[in-house]
């Protein structure tokens, strides 16, 4: 069994409140949850209103699938933040169990 863990900070400039902020991060979780099967939530940085830390996990029989589908989500979320955030750190990583 593989476990894939991956956790994208986003930069979010045009933020002016928390309102603003979720809106951008839950359309973003929204499509990756609903694109790929995968559980993911907002994870850290919760009262700034510029930045926000998404927390994604995906558990497989395959350690290239579970790279594949984490990179997927992550072409996902840069795509979807286009023009109201950017990616500014990400990490990656995968454990065998």
């Amino acid at each position: 069994m593989f476990v894939g863990c991956l956790e994208v900070t986003l930069s979010i400039p045009e933020a002016q409140s928390l309102k603003d902020k979720r809106s951008v991060v839950r359309r973003s979780i929204d499509r990756a949850r609903n694109k790929f099967n995968i559980s993911v939530s907002e994870v850290g940085d919760n009262d700034e209103w510029q930045r926000a830390r998404i927390g994604v996990s995906c558990v497989a029989n395959d350690h290239s699938f579970v790279n594949s589908v984490l990179d997927k989500v992550l072409d996902q979320i840069e795509h979807d933040s286009v023009g109201y955030a950017h990616v500014i750190d990400q990490r990656l990583e995968i454990v065998t169990f």
